[in-house]
């Protein structure tokens, strides 16, 4: 067993995990769901104050953003503690499924309606109003459907191998996973100081990301999927370091820093993605054969 759990979680008899160690990642599943719930009714709330006559931040949009980072958080603790428990199961897969389609693709997706489109300016023009707003509602559903299609596919493939392999010491995922793309949302919505966009270009701006999250979610690009670190092994004097430095500058300065690794680790996929192209176009081919001469 990879974790040695306590005595009172192992059953004596058949030297296994008892029924209550299987509940352990569960209880983060549920958190990630509740998460996504409260995201959502916070989400309802800020546009309703918004729309009462609110103006500048929006604390609801901002719980909804924070929630959705510490739903991020828990979604990767209860596949690692279902590892390293022993504790996986068919059941806790498809439960984090379910729960990542409500808390990693409706609740970002109605939060990036809310924030970023229902109370833009169109008070000019009320043809560019209305052809945004459709294409900001297409692009939400389209965000959300690809979060959908992302998780089916992960659940399906066995051992997926992206399109543009790395080294085979270290562990991908086939695509943008869905908590990076939510994350991402979420850490706009915040590094904003949660007021909403009133600018029709800025919205313009909002809706080509969000497009361009759903094409990185259903796509099959390399992105590091950490998998592969050892929690058991010791950890060099840097390592530490370096986290406490990560968590001191979180704490401290959450918005830039949180948007920071968000904008890191999206646009890692696609900077190694493009440096491959980058390398075969400027490859050079090799030289023909040369035609074989017969003596005599």
């Amino acid at each position: 067993m990879p974790f040695q759990l306590p005595n009172r979680l192992i059953d004596p008899k058949s030297r296994r995990p008892r029924r209550a160690a299987y509940a352990l990642p569960t209880l983060f599943t549920a958190g990630n769901l509740y998460l996504g719930f409260l995201s959502i009714m916070k989400t309802f709330q800020g546009a309703l104050a918004v729309r009462t006559g609110l103006e500048g931040s929006v604390p609801d949009f901002e719980i909804a953003a924070k929630a959705i980072g510490v739903a991020v958080l828990l979604d990767g603790l209860d596949g690692r503690i279902a590892r390293l428990t022993g504790t996986e199961s068919d059941f806790g897969r498809e439960m984090d499924s379910l729960a990542d389609v409500i808390t990693f693709g409706i609740a970002p997706a109605v939060l990036a309606f809310a924030w970023g489109l229902l109370f833009v300016d169109f008070t000019s023009d009320p043809i560019v109003r209305d052809h945004l707003m459709r294409a900001g509602m297409f692009v939400c559903f389209l965000f959300l459907l690809c979060s959908a299609a992302r998780l089916a596919r992960f659940n399906v493939q066995a051992n997926p191998v992206p399109k543009n392999p790395g080294r085979p010491d270290r562990k991908y995922f086939v695509g943008l996973c869905t908590p990076a793309a939510a994350g991402m949302v979420a850490s706009v919505v915040y590094a904003a100081d949660c007021v909403p966009i009133g600018s029709w270009p800025l919205a313009a701006a909002w809706v080509a990301l969000l497009g361009m999250l759903s094409f990185l979610l259903v796509s099959t690009w390399r992105y590091r999927s950490f998998k592969d670190l050892n929690l058991n092994s010791p950890r060099p004097p840097l390592t530490v370091i370096l986290l406490g430095s990560l968590i001191y500058l979180i704490w401290n300065y959450s918005q830039p820093v949180l948007l920071a690794m968000a904008i890191a680790y999206v646009g890692s996929g696609i900077v190694v993605r493009v440096a491959g192209l980058l390398r075969r176009f400027t490859r050079k081919a090799p030289p023909p054969p040369q035609p074989h001469r017969q003596l005599g």
